[in-house]
């Protein structure tokens, strides 16, 4: 366990959620939106609404199962045992050691803003996103509070110009500019089921303090605060957002928009306004790069000290930062970094960032039934038990629904990819019962 003098708080703690839920995405997703109408924001809604009882469940678990890292892991093996356990560390670390990549490539879209040569020199263009993940990499190697002190500058910094967006925006607000409510050919139901779909995207990492919880001050207390407080700031600052682009731009002008709130900044205080707010989505993927490469190790870690991932993944170095487990993943990100260099390898690299988002939901899935378990098999609290079903049962409903949301095709080759991960789970088991 690590030393007192260097574990991390509350600020950083809640910085660690809002910023790797917030990555660059949220600066381009309204344009995504607006094609649907003014339904989407009930899609931001009903999934704000699924984020929110997902990190109630996290945080009481966070309170039953204190001083552990692994945050679902530990919670699906608790409820389940080892197999299940094993099954969520392993579709998780693949999610975000993927994701990672498309994190950097997300980068260099926001890069291309200001170089847009970057649009048509691939080399360059992947040598920037590999130099990012190395040098986040070699950031979280010096240990889990200098990245926490990065992860609350960059924090700040990617928040700022929202709110300068959602603040100043209201004064340019014009409801002639708002879009009709379901600007789409499907019905009401159906427009809004993808518009909650395409939303989800944004809420994952509510989890994330949960994850290096042998990291951080006082973790019974502080994970379940900063959890709940990332998630409703992180809603907040999300549907306000719409709302404003929504009023500030012209629906034409947002869908068409490669960087909507850099459009709405220029609007607001002129064309450094914009760069203003550009510069922010830059800040904004970099600290979610770092928070993501800081949960990168910290999964197979956790599996590792209970002998269910190799025993290489809890190696530490000085600082007490898994340091193979960082040079294992960010290869793994760096190789399908590599992917983007060719073209025909694009629709494949979609398709697998699509697949990450899968493997987190099953997650969600497992930790939403085990804490109706864990609860039952802990504590009696009589006049919770009901309380705590119906949470965990909308957890699971919310987690089944979202699942069923994805395309077939996704789910088929989700599937696959957990049950790839079988032989080692078994070789796991082998090298255990040999005592290796």
């Amino acid at each position: 366990m690590s030393s007192g003098y260097k574990k991390i708080g509350l600020i950083t703690t809640t910085s660690l959620v809002v910023g790797n839920m917030i990555g660059a995405g949220i600066f381009i997703l309204p344009a995504s939106l607006s094609t649907y109408g003014a339904i989407s924001l009930l899609g931001w809604v009903f999934t704000a609404s699924g984020a929110i009882i997902l990190a109630k469940i996290f945080s009481n678990l966070s309170k039953i199962i204190v001083n552990k890292s692994g945050g679902p892991y530990v919670y699906s093996k608790e409820g389940f045992g080892d197999f299940i356990g094993f099954l969520v560390a392993w579709g998780y670390w693949i999610s975000t050691w993927i994701s990672n990549a498309a994190i950097a490539i997300a980068i260099i879209g926001a890069l291309s803003f200001f170089f847009p040569i970057l649009k048509i020199n691939s080399l360059l263009a992947v040598s920037i996103g590999l130099f990012m993940i190395w040098f986040f990499t070699w950031i979280n190697s010096k240990g889990v509070r200098v990245s926490g002190k990065i992860q609350v500058i960059t924090t700040v910094l990617k928040i700022l110009p929202l709110l300068f967006v959602i603040f100043f925006g209201i004064f340019f607000f014009s409801f002639d500019n708002f879009p009709k409510f379901n600007l789409t050919r499907e019905t009401d139901f159906t427009a809004f089921s993808l518009v909650a779909a395409l939303t989800l995207y944004a809420f994952l990492g509510l989890e994330s303090a949960s994850i290096p919880a042998e990291n951080i001050k006082n973790p019974s207390k502080i994970v379940p605060k900063a959890t709940m407080l990332g998630t409703i700031i992180t809603t907040c600052i999300y549907i306000l957002g719409t709302i404003v682009l929504f009023g500030i731009l012209p629906t034409e002008t947002l869908q068409n928009s490669p960087a909507p709130f850099a459009e709405a900044g220029q609007v607001i205080g002129g064309k450094y306004a914009g760069y203003f707010v550009a510069i922010g989505a830059i800040i904004s993927g970099m600290g979610a790069l770092n928070g993501w490469i800081l949960i990168l190790a910290q999964i197979p870690m956790a599996a590792a000290k209970d002998e269910i991932f190799p025993k290489i993944f809890k190696k530490n170095n000085k600082k007490e930062a898994p340091i193979l487990g960082l040079i294992i993943g960010s290869s793994l990100s760096s190789l399908i970094m590599l992917m983007n260099f060719s073209e025909s390898l694009v629709t494949q690299f979609t398709f697998m960032v699509n697949l990450t988002v899968l493997a987190c939901l099953v997650p969600y899935l497992f930790v939403s039934a085990a804490y109706v378990i864990i609860v039952i098999q802990k504590y009696t609290f009589k006049n919770s038990i009901l309380k705590t079903v119906v949470l965990g049962l909308l957890g699971f409903l919310y987690s089944l629904w979202a699942i069923y949301g994805s395309t077939a095709e996704v789910v088929f080759y989700g599937f696959l990819l957990l049950l790839l991960g079988i032989p080692f789970y078994v070789l796991m088991q082998w090298n255990k019962s040999k005592g290796k």
